[in-house]
Protein backbone atom coordinates (compact mmCIF):
# COMPACT_ATOMS: atom_id res chain seq x y z
CA UNK A 1 0.00 0.00 0.00
CA UNK A 2 1.62 3.80 -1.04
CA UNK A 3 1.83 5.68 1.72
CA UNK A 4 -0.35 9.13 0.49
CA UNK A 5 -1.16 12.25 2.64
CA UNK A 6 -3.81 11.42 5.28
CA UNK A 7 -7.28 13.22 4.53
CA UNK A 8 -8.17 15.28 7.33
CA UNK A 9 -10.95 14.08 9.78
CA UNK A 10 -14.23 16.01 9.71
CA UNK A 11 -13.77 17.04 13.24
CA UNK A 12 -10.45 18.30 12.79
CA UNK A 13 -9.08 21.83 13.03
CA UNK A 14 -7.27 22.70 10.15
CA UNK A 15 -3.61 22.17 10.13
CA UNK A 16 -1.24 25.06 11.05
CA UNK A 17 0.70 27.09 7.39
CA UNK A 18 3.84 24.79 6.53
CA UNK A 19 2.53 21.62 8.18
CA UNK A 20 1.10 18.21 6.59
CA UNK A 21 -0.46 15.25 7.69
CA UNK A 22 0.64 11.85 6.24
CA UNK A 23 -0.59 7.94 6.67
CA UNK A 24 2.45 6.11 8.10
CA UNK A 25 2.53 2.18 6.27
CA UNK A 26 1.45 0.73 9.77
CA UNK A 27 -1.93 2.97 9.40
CA UNK A 28 -0.63 6.04 11.29
CA UNK A 29 -1.08 9.56 11.17
CA UNK A 30 2.20 11.51 11.02
CA UNK A 31 3.29 15.13 10.88
CA UNK A 32 5.73 17.33 8.78
CA UNK A 33 6.80 20.74 8.85
CA UNK A 34 7.97 21.29 5.51
CA UNK A 35 10.06 24.02 6.42
CA UNK A 36 12.12 22.70 8.98
CA UNK A 37 11.49 18.88 8.35
CA UNK A 38 10.28 18.41 11.72
CA UNK A 39 8.04 15.84 12.36
CA UNK A 40 5.92 14.36 14.90
CA UNK A 41 3.20 11.75 15.67
CA UNK A 42 1.19 14.56 17.61
CA UNK A 43 -1.18 16.69 16.01
CA UNK A 44 0.21 20.82 15.70
CA UNK A 45 -2.23 22.91 17.25
CA UNK A 46 -3.19 25.95 15.65
CA UNK A 47 -0.64 28.20 17.01
CA UNK A 48 2.67 28.53 15.14
CA UNK A 49 6.00 26.53 16.26
CA UNK A 50 6.65 23.10 17.52
CA UNK A 51 3.71 20.78 18.34
CA UNK A 52 3.61 20.04 21.94
CA UNK A 53 3.76 16.39 21.82
CA UNK A 54 7.12 16.23 19.76
CA UNK A 55 9.77 14.11 21.52
CA UNK A 56 13.29 15.27 21.86
CA UNK A 57 16.57 13.23 21.93
CA UNK A 58 18.12 14.81 25.48
CA UNK A 59 21.74 15.63 25.96
CA UNK A 60 22.85 13.83 28.20
CA UNK A 61 25.16 16.08 31.18
CA UNK A 62 28.55 14.78 31.81
CA UNK A 63 28.90 13.85 35.77
CA UNK A 64 31.67 14.66 37.35
CA UNK A 65 32.77 14.16 41.17
CA UNK A 66 28.85 13.39 41.71
CA UNK A 67 27.73 16.43 40.26
CA UNK A 68 26.04 17.14 37.10
CA UNK A 69 26.87 20.56 35.50
CA UNK A 70 24.05 21.83 37.21
CA UNK A 71 25.31 20.53 40.67
CA UNK A 72 22.91 17.81 41.20
CA UNK A 73 24.03 14.60 42.87
CA UNK A 74 24.40 11.66 41.09
CA UNK A 75 25.90 8.40 41.31
CA UNK A 76 29.61 7.65 40.14
CA UNK A 77 30.24 6.42 36.97
CA UNK A 78 33.13 5.22 34.67
CA UNK A 79 34.10 7.99 32.15
CA UNK A 80 32.43 5.96 29.38
CA UNK A 81 29.40 5.58 31.01
CA UNK A 82 28.64 9.58 31.70
CA UNK A 83 27.09 9.82 28.71
CA UNK A 84 23.21 8.11 28.70
CA UNK A 85 22.48 6.12 25.81
CA UNK A 86 18.45 5.30 25.22
CA UNK A 87 17.64 2.06 23.52
CA UNK A 88 15.98 1.98 20.66
CA UNK A 89 12.59 0.75 22.28
CA UNK A 90 13.33 4.62 23.98
CA UNK A 91 13.25 6.72 21.01
CA UNK A 92 13.35 6.52 17.60
CA UNK A 93 15.66 7.88 14.46
CA UNK A 94 14.58 11.39 13.43
CA UNK A 95 14.78 10.29 9.91
CA UNK A 96 12.61 7.14 9.91
CA UNK A 97 8.68 6.79 9.22
CA UNK A 98 8.01 6.84 13.04
CA UNK A 99 8.90 10.57 13.53
CA UNK A 100 10.38 12.28 16.62
CA UNK A 101 11.38 15.97 16.67
CA UNK A 102 14.73 16.91 16.08
CA UNK A 103 16.62 18.38 19.35
CA UNK A 104 15.92 21.83 20.32
CA UNK A 105 19.00 23.54 19.56
CA UNK A 106 17.67 26.60 21.23
CA UNK A 107 18.62 26.02 24.62
CA UNK A 108 22.11 26.04 24.21
CA UNK A 109 24.93 27.55 22.49
CA UNK A 110 28.33 25.64 21.04
CA UNK A 111 31.31 27.79 20.81
CA UNK A 112 35.04 26.20 19.75
CA UNK A 113 32.95 22.75 19.99
CA UNK A 114 31.98 23.36 23.46
CA UNK A 115 27.80 22.88 24.34
CA UNK A 116 27.03 25.36 27.16
CA UNK A 117 23.75 25.92 28.46
CA UNK A 118 22.01 29.20 27.53
CA UNK A 119 22.31 31.13 30.98
CA UNK A 120 18.01 32.16 29.91
CA UNK A 121 16.86 28.33 29.87
CA UNK A 122 19.11 26.90 32.93
CA UNK A 123 19.29 28.23 36.78
CA UNK A 124 22.83 29.22 37.98
CA UNK A 125 24.73 26.17 37.79
CA UNK A 126 26.31 25.48 41.24
CA UNK A 127 30.15 25.37 41.95
CA UNK A 128 31.88 22.48 42.33
CA UNK A 129 33.96 23.75 45.40
CA UNK A 130 31.52 25.83 46.90
CA UNK A 131 32.90 28.43 49.22
CA UNK A 132 36.64 28.19 46.74
CA UNK A 133 38.01 29.67 44.22
CA UNK A 134 39.27 26.88 42.78
CA UNK A 135 40.07 26.30 39.41
CA UNK A 136 37.79 23.62 38.31
CA UNK A 137 35.08 26.41 38.23
CA UNK A 138 36.23 29.26 36.54
CA UNK A 139 37.94 28.18 33.34
CA UNK A 140 35.60 26.62 30.95
CA UNK A 141 35.40 29.19 28.40
CA UNK A 142 37.73 30.49 25.98
CA UNK A 143 39.25 33.45 26.46
CA UNK A 144 40.55 36.33 23.24
CA UNK A 145 44.14 37.04 22.95
CA UNK A 146 45.17 40.95 23.70
CA UNK A 147 44.82 40.88 19.95
CA UNK A 148 41.67 39.50 19.59
CA UNK A 149 43.05 37.35 16.05
CA UNK A 150 42.96 34.23 18.23
CA UNK A 151 41.29 32.25 21.27
CA UNK A 152 42.80 30.96 24.16
CA UNK A 153 41.35 27.72 26.17
CA UNK A 154 40.57 28.29 29.82
CA UNK A 155 42.91 25.52 30.25
CA UNK A 156 45.82 26.86 28.56
CA UNK A 157 45.59 30.49 30.83
CA UNK A 158 45.68 27.63 33.52
CA UNK A 159 49.05 26.05 32.16
CA UNK A 160 50.38 29.51 31.71
CA UNK A 161 50.06 30.52 35.27
CA UNK A 162 51.65 27.07 35.97
CA UNK A 163 54.03 27.81 33.51
CA UNK A 164 55.06 30.91 34.73
CA UNK A 165 55.05 29.38 38.07
CA UNK A 166 57.85 26.88 37.46
CA UNK A 167 60.07 29.77 35.46
CA UNK A 168 59.66 31.46 38.76
CA UNK A 169 61.01 28.68 41.20
CA UNK A 170 63.82 28.03 38.47
CA UNK A 171 64.92 31.92 39.29
CA UNK A 172 64.97 31.27 42.87
CA UNK A 173 66.95 28.29 42.24
CA UNK A 174 69.36 31.11 40.29
CA UNK A 175 68.93 33.32 43.42
CA UNK A 176 70.10 30.47 45.89
CA UNK A 177 72.69 29.34 43.38
CA UNK A 178 74.33 33.06 43.68
CA UNK A 179 74.17 33.12 47.37
CA UNK A 180 75.82 30.01 47.26
CA UNK A 181 78.94 31.69 45.15
CA UNK A 182 79.27 34.46 47.54
CA UNK A 183 79.53 32.40 50.79
CA UNK A 184 81.88 30.62 49.10
CA UNK A 185 84.18 33.48 47.50
CA UNK A 186 83.81 34.83 51.37
CA UNK A 187 84.89 31.62 52.96
CA UNK A 188 87.59 31.35 50.56
CA UNK A 189 89.25 35.07 51.66
CA UNK A 190 88.62 34.62 55.44
CA UNK A 191 90.75 31.60 55.16
CA UNK A 192 92.95 33.14 52.67
CA UNK A 193 92.82 36.48 55.35
CA UNK A 194 93.89 34.14 58.50
CA UNK A 195 96.52 32.99 57.25
CA UNK A 196 98.44 36.18 56.16
CA UNK A 197 101.58 36.50 59.06
CA UNK A 198 101.18 40.41 60.03
CA UNK A 199 101.45 41.12 63.11
CA UNK A 200 102.54 37.33 64.82
CA UNK A 201 105.20 39.08 66.84
CA UNK A 202 102.51 40.71 69.16
CA UNK A 203 103.50 39.17 72.92
CA UNK A 204 101.51 38.87 75.96
CA UNK A 205 97.41 38.95 76.35
CA UNK A 206 97.17 41.06 73.62
CA UNK A 207 98.88 38.67 71.56
CA UNK A 208 97.10 35.96 72.31
CA UNK A 209 93.94 37.89 71.58
CA UNK A 210 95.57 38.83 68.16
CA UNK A 211 96.14 34.98 67.24
CA UNK A 212 92.38 33.63 68.80
CA UNK A 213 91.03 36.60 65.94
CA UNK A 214 92.89 35.40 63.50
CA UNK A 215 92.13 31.54 64.35
CA UNK A 216 88.59 32.77 64.32
CA UNK A 217 88.40 33.86 60.80
CA UNK A 218 90.01 30.23 59.60
CA UNK A 219 86.57 28.95 62.10
CA UNK A 220 84.21 31.59 60.31
CA UNK A 221 85.64 30.49 56.74
CA UNK A 222 84.56 27.04 57.68
CA UNK A 223 81.19 27.89 58.97
CA UNK A 224 80.64 29.74 55.81
CA UNK A 225 81.79 26.66 53.46
CA UNK A 226 79.28 24.35 55.62
CA UNK A 227 76.38 26.84 55.16
CA UNK A 228 76.73 26.70 51.28
CA UNK A 229 76.99 23.06 51.16
CA UNK A 230 73.68 23.23 52.99
CA UNK A 231 72.19 25.26 50.98
CA UNK A 232 73.16 23.50 47.57
CA UNK A 233 71.92 19.95 48.84
CA UNK A 234 69.00 21.11 51.31
CA UNK A 235 67.57 24.28 49.41
CA UNK A 236 69.04 24.64 45.96
CA UNK A 237 68.62 20.91 44.62
CA UNK A 238 65.23 20.35 45.80
CA UNK A 239 64.04 23.64 44.35
CA UNK A 240 65.53 22.49 41.15
CA UNK A 241 64.29 18.99 41.39
CA UNK A 242 60.91 19.53 41.95
CA UNK A 243 61.11 22.27 38.71
CA UNK A 244 61.54 19.13 36.58
CA UNK A 245 58.83 17.17 37.93
CA UNK A 246 56.71 19.72 38.31
CA UNK A 247 57.91 20.56 33.94
CA UNK A 248 56.66 16.81 33.02
CA UNK A 249 53.97 16.79 34.84
CA UNK A 250 52.78 20.01 32.89
CA UNK A 251 53.70 18.44 29.70
CA UNK A 252 51.64 15.16 30.30
CA UNK A 253 48.73 17.40 31.67
CA UNK A 254 48.86 19.73 28.31
CA UNK A 255 49.31 16.67 25.80
CA UNK A 256 46.19 15.11 27.22
CA UNK A 257 43.23 17.62 27.29
CA UNK A 258 44.49 18.84 23.62
CA UNK A 259 43.67 15.39 22.75
CA UNK A 260 41.21 15.37 24.37
CA UNK A 261 40.05 18.99 22.97
CA UNK A 262 41.12 17.55 19.67
CA UNK A 263 38.62 14.71 19.59
CA UNK A 264 35.64 16.58 20.60
CA UNK A 265 36.17 19.09 17.60
CA UNK A 266 36.10 15.69 15.49
CA UNK A 267 33.08 14.66 17.04
CA UNK A 268 31.35 18.13 16.56
CA UNK A 269 32.55 18.23 12.88
CA UNK A 270 31.27 14.24 12.54
CA UNK A 271 27.74 15.90 14.16
CA UNK A 272 27.40 18.59 11.56
CA UNK A 273 27.96 16.81 8.63
CA UNK A 274 25.74 13.77 9.55
CA UNK A 275 22.81 16.75 10.78
CA UNK A 276 23.51 17.96 7.04
CA UNK A 277 22.89 14.92 5.62
CA UNK A 278 19.94 13.92 7.76
CA UNK A 279 18.19 17.77 6.53
CA UNK A 280 19.26 16.60 2.60
CA UNK A 281 17.02 13.15 3.56
CA UNK A 282 14.28 14.54 4.77
CA UNK A 283 14.49 17.45 1.78
CA UNK A 284 15.05 14.46 -0.54
CA UNK A 285 11.95 12.64 1.02
CA UNK A 286 9.53 15.45 1.05
CA UNK A 287 10.14 15.90 -2.67
CA UNK A 288 9.40 12.14 -3.51
CA UNK A 289 6.48 12.23 -1.50
CA UNK A 290 5.18 15.54 -2.97
CA UNK A 291 5.83 13.91 -6.57
CA UNK A 292 3.81 10.97 -5.73
CA UNK A 293 0.53 13.07 -4.54
CA UNK A 294 1.46 14.49 -8.03
CA UNK A 295 1.87 11.45 -9.53
CA UNK A 296 1.38 7.56 -8.43
CA UNK A 297 3.67 4.94 -9.89
CA UNK A 298 5.90 1.88 -8.70
CA UNK A 299 9.05 3.64 -9.45
CA UNK A 300 7.51 6.65 -7.21
CA UNK A 301 6.35 4.65 -4.36
CA UNK A 302 10.04 3.09 -4.42
CA UNK A 303 12.25 6.13 -4.78
CA UNK A 304 9.86 7.14 -1.45
CA UNK A 305 10.80 4.09 -0.05
CA UNK A 306 14.19 4.49 -0.55
CA UNK A 307 14.64 8.06 0.07
CA UNK A 308 12.99 6.79 3.59
CA UNK A 309 15.53 4.33 4.11
CA UNK A 310 18.11 6.75 3.42
CA UNK A 311 16.35 9.31 5.96
CA UNK A 312 16.41 6.49 8.73
CA UNK A 313 20.03 5.94 8.32
CA UNK A 314 20.61 9.56 8.04
CA UNK A 315 19.12 9.90 11.47
CA UNK A 316 20.53 7.02 13.05
CA UNK A 317 23.97 8.36 11.83
CA UNK A 318 23.16 11.91 13.41
CA UNK A 319 22.10 10.33 17.09
CA UNK A 320 25.17 7.96 16.52
CA UNK A 321 27.38 11.17 16.35
CA UNK A 322 25.91 13.30 18.92
CA UNK A 323 26.06 10.45 21.34
CA UNK A 324 30.07 10.29 20.12
CA UNK A 325 30.23 13.67 20.36
CA UNK A 326 28.25 13.95 24.32
CA UNK A 327 30.67 11.56 24.90
CA UNK A 328 33.85 13.30 24.29
CA UNK A 329 32.26 16.31 25.74
CA UNK A 330 31.86 14.55 29.17
CA UNK A 331 35.59 13.09 29.05
CA UNK A 332 36.83 16.34 28.54
CA UNK A 333 34.40 18.03 31.21
CA UNK A 334 35.85 14.99 33.45
CA UNK A 335 39.30 15.57 32.62
CA UNK A 336 39.25 18.69 32.91
CA UNK A 337 37.56 18.91 36.41
CA UNK A 338 40.20 16.25 37.28
CA UNK A 339 43.22 18.22 36.03
CA UNK A 340 42.66 21.64 37.00
CA UNK A 341 41.82 20.49 40.60
CA UNK A 342 45.77 18.61 39.88
CA UNK A 343 47.17 21.83 38.65
CA UNK A 344 45.53 23.61 42.31
CA UNK A 345 47.16 20.83 44.33
CA UNK A 346 50.42 21.54 42.75
CA UNK A 347 50.49 25.01 42.72
CA UNK A 348 49.54 24.90 46.76
CA UNK A 349 52.64 21.91 46.96
CA UNK A 350 54.89 24.74 44.60
CA UNK A 351 54.31 27.62 46.91
CA UNK A 352 54.35 25.15 49.98
CA UNK A 353 57.64 23.80 48.97
CA UNK A 354 59.01 26.82 48.07
CA UNK A 355 58.23 28.12 51.72
CA UNK A 356 59.67 25.75 53.54
CA UNK A 357 63.03 25.49 51.83
CA UNK A 358 62.83 29.35 52.27
CA UNK A 359 62.51 28.52 56.18
CA UNK A 360 65.59 26.35 55.82
CA UNK A 361 67.41 29.04 54.12
CA UNK A 362 66.69 31.74 56.70
CA UNK A 363 67.21 28.16 59.82
CA UNK A 364 70.74 27.93 58.24
CA UNK A 365 71.69 31.58 58.24
CA UNK A 366 70.32 31.40 61.92
CA UNK A 367 72.85 28.99 62.52
CA UNK A 368 75.83 30.75 60.61
CA UNK A 369 75.02 33.47 62.52
CA UNK A 370 75.56 31.65 66.08
CA UNK A 371 78.58 29.60 65.05
CA UNK A 372 80.22 33.05 63.61
CA UNK A 373 79.11 34.34 66.70
CA UNK A 374 80.75 31.00 68.72
CA UNK A 375 83.68 32.08 66.61
CA UNK A 376 84.18 35.66 68.00
CA UNK A 377 83.13 34.99 71.57
CA UNK A 378 86.49 33.69 72.36
CA UNK A 379 87.88 37.10 71.18
CA UNK A 380 85.84 39.29 73.32
CA UNK A 381 86.74 37.41 76.00
CA UNK A 382 90.68 37.64 75.53
CA UNK A 383 90.01 41.40 74.32
CA UNK A 384 88.57 41.85 77.97
CA UNK A 385 91.70 40.29 79.33
CA UNK A 386 94.24 42.04 77.69
CA UNK A 387 96.24 44.11 80.53
CA UNK A 388 98.78 46.27 79.78
CA UNK A 389 100.53 46.34 83.83
CA UNK A 390 100.22 42.87 83.64
CA UNK A 391 102.20 42.60 79.71
CA UNK A 392 104.73 45.17 81.39
CA UNK A 393 105.37 42.66 84.14
CA UNK A 394 105.60 39.53 82.37
CA UNK A 395 108.18 41.24 80.07
CA UNK A 396 109.95 42.72 82.37
CA UNK A 397 110.58 39.48 84.63
CA UNK A 398 111.54 37.85 81.43
CA UNK A 399 114.01 40.27 80.14
CA UNK A 400 115.50 42.12 82.98
CA UNK A 401 118.69 42.78 84.07
CA UNK A 402 118.80 43.30 87.09
CA UNK A 403 116.68 45.79 89.99
CA UNK A 404 120.26 47.33 91.61
CA UNK A 405 119.62 50.96 90.78
CA UNK A 406 123.29 53.02 90.56
CA UNK A 407 124.11 55.57 92.81
CA UNK A 408 126.80 58.82 93.01
CA UNK A 409 130.48 57.94 92.72
CA UNK A 410 132.38 59.40 96.29
CA UNK A 411 135.68 61.09 95.74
Amino acid sequence: MKPVPASPLPAESPLPPGWKCYMSPQGRRYYVNTASNETTWERPSSAPGTPKGSLKHKNSIPAVNGFHNSGSPVPNVEPHQAVTRKSSTDHQSPGSTSPTKRQNRETTITINCVTFPLPMNVPEQQLLKPNEWSYCDYFWSDKKDPQGAASVSGFEVLLQKQLKGKQMQKEMAEFIRERIKIEEEYAKNLSKLSQIPLAAQEEGTLGEAWAQLKKSLADEAEVHLKFSSKLHTEVEKPLLTFRENFKKDMKKFDHHISDLRKQLVSRYAAVEKARKALADRQKDLEIKTQQLEIKLSNKTEEDIKKARRKSTQAGDDLMRCVDLYNQSQSKWFEEMVTTSLELERLEVERVEMIRQHLCQYTTLRHETDMFNQSTVEPVDQLLQNVDPAKDRELWVKEHKTGDVRPVDLEL
